[in-house]
């Protein structure tokens, strides 16, 4: 069934710099990617050999595609400010290094944490278990407008680091955007209560005492509405009625995905391994 008879978004995996493969994956998509909104799960740079281009790309087709940002997108605006030092694995010299760096960094701290349209919730990681999709997408907000403001590289100095570990709406200032930034952009594991575990990074029974993945939190506030996401590429792909788990692990050797919303159409390519299991 084509495009012109299913209208909505395709959902697409964390791209981490692989351009080759989305290209190649939008191909296999033929005339259903015509003209639909691309959605991305954040993450567009990084451990992959094209960042550069993949960066590039998104925003030559900004008017077409939504992205939320991921962890590694936000630590190319960490280290672009010196902020944060390179990682080992980085592949984003070729952004530093770039002409046209600075109109593709502000392009890229522009982009929400949360995106809500259709139906859907789009986040990078995760939404903490208090909030309905209704609020995370107004937190994201708050980050947002930080982010787009001039005070921008001081709220990244203050971003980094696990505490606090669960949600209080009472919180504020940069306690308060770290937390939100935590959750939407590197959260696994948490326990019923909400607080945020970060060590365990392997699939969904690798963490134990008491932790358990996100999704799985009874009472979960955002429960009934759908949440598609990614960051979590030793978990698989998970496709169930209110949740699409769909980081495939393209830039480790495994596949690009990419899912038509409205009918859960699925296309993937297979990816050759850009980079060594094991970071985030």
């Amino acid at each position: 069934m084509s495009s012109t008879s299913i209208a909505g978004p395709i959902v697409i995996g964390d791209l981490q710099g692989c351009l080759d493969c989305l290209e190649r994956l939008l191909d296999r998509i033929g005339g259903d990617a015509d003209g639909a909104p691309l959605w991305f799960t954040g993450d567009l740079v990084n451990r992959g050999p094209q960042s550069l281009g993949a960066l590039r790309w998104a925003h030559r087709h900004r008017d077409r595609i939504v992205t939320v940002l991921g962890n590694h997108d936000l630590h190319l605006l960490a280290v672009a400010c010196g902020i944060r030092r390179p990682s080992p694995g980085d592949t984003i010299d070729e952004i530093l290094c770039a002409p046209d760096r600075d109109e593709l960094l502000d392009w890229l701290r522009r982009q929400p944490l949360a995106w809500y349209q259709h139906g859907w919730l789009l986040v990078h990681a995760g939404v903490l278990p208090a909030w309905t999709a209704e609020q995370a997408v107004a937190l994201s907000g708050e980050v947002s407008r930080v982010l787009a403001s001039d005070g921008w590289q001081d709220f990244l100095r203050h971003m980094y680091g696990n505490q606090p570990a669960a949600w209080r709406d009472e919180l504020t200032g940069y306690d308060r955007l770290r937390v939100i930034v935590n959750a939407m952009t590197r959260l696994r594991f948490c326990d019923a209560s909400g607080a945020m575990e970060f060590k365990a990074k392997g699939g969904r029974d690798s963490a134990t005492g008491g932790w358990m993945p996100w999704f799985d939190v009874p009472g979960r506030a955002s429960a009934g509405t759908p949440i598609v996401f990614g960051h979590w590429s030793t978990l698989g792909l998970i496709d169930r009625d209110d949740l699409l788990a769909i980081d495939t692990g393209c830039v480790w050797g495994g596949s690009l995905t990419a899912v038509r919303l409205a009918d859960r159409a699925r296309y993937q390519w297979d990816c050759p391994q850009a980079a060594a299991p094991g970071a985030e």
